[in-house]
């Protein structure tokens, strides 16, 4: 008889779960050991090469990074980890312990395969928060961390920040989560969660930030801001540039968004 398919340490994502809702600066919790050894080895087995041309790049002031979240182009054991993270038991349990009804994307808007080279970027900004295809609204990420060569020194860490009420951009950098082989961060995106990368990515050429990322919706919260794009923030030394700013407004619109994916 053919073994149930169980990728998940669901003991220990329950056991994060306790520490979900008193996190700060919003609902956050990180899971270690995430996935169960040998189907993380499948997986790695499995990543797309950096220097692949089947990547996605955005490639800009405020971002860089490559991302694929083409079904078609998943090796079996990815397609079957992504398919088991969208199947009904799986969303159901997550639903319980998020306490909210959630939905899975199937089609992954904005997941899948995330790689970040030496110099990769994602400046602190708020996902999506109305599905453009959906009508749906973003409100549970799971991000897991799949790269074993990773070292703090090299940084690349996940930053939460608060929210900064005069300035509607993010205030203090209040968390800081290492990317370490096989960590999953699970997060809250309808709380002003302002996240981003922290730390330079200083890590030797060779050496990439791999991720796994996975989105899940719920119905859409009244007064749920309808931006259907990511919205960014300037870092430090980027404020008051115009330039900077104009950016960020064209990558934050549906119909704007594409002009400025790839902007040197």
């Amino acid at each position: 008889m053919r073994q149930p398919y169980a990728p998940i340490n669901m003991d220990a994502m329950r056991e994060a779960f306790a520490r979900y809702h008193d996190a700060a600066p919003f609902d956050h919790t990180v899971v270690d050991n995430f996935i169960q050894p040998e189907v993380l080895a499948g997986i790695v087995e499995e990543f797309l090469p950096y220097d692949s041309p089947k990547w996605f790049y955005y490639k800009n002031q405020i971002e860089d990074k490559k991302a694929l979240n083409d079904w078609n182009m998943f090796p079996p054991r990815t397609y079957q980890f992504f398919s088991y993270l969208n199947s009904d038991a799986f969303v159901a349990e997550l639903s319980r312990l998020a306490g909210v009804q959630l939905y899975a994307d199937n089609g992954l808007h904005g997941g899948g395969w995330h790689s970040h080279g030496r110099g990769g970027n994602l400046n602190p900004h708020k996902d999506y928060s109305i599905h453009p295809k959906l009508g749906l609204q973003r409100r549970i990420n799971i991000i897991i961390y799949v790269s074993q060569e990773m070292q703090e020194a090299y940084g690349g860490h996940l930053g939460l920040w608060d929210h900064d009420d005069e300035t509607s951009r993010p205030g203090k950098l209040v968390t800081e989560i290492q990317p370490v082989f096989n960590r999953a961060v699970i997060f809250d995106t309808t709380q002003q969660s302002w996240h981003g990368i922290s730390r330079p990515l200083v890590q030797p050429e060779g050496v990439f930030r791999k991720s796994l990322a996975i989105y899940y919706l719920c119905e859409p919260q009244e007064n749920a801001d309808p931006r259907g794009r990511a919205l960014f923030a300037p870092r430090e030394e980027q404020k008051g540039n115009d330039d900077i700013e104009e950016l960020i407004r064209l990558r934050s619109g549906v119909n704007t968004s594409a002009k400025v994916y790839q902007k040197p």
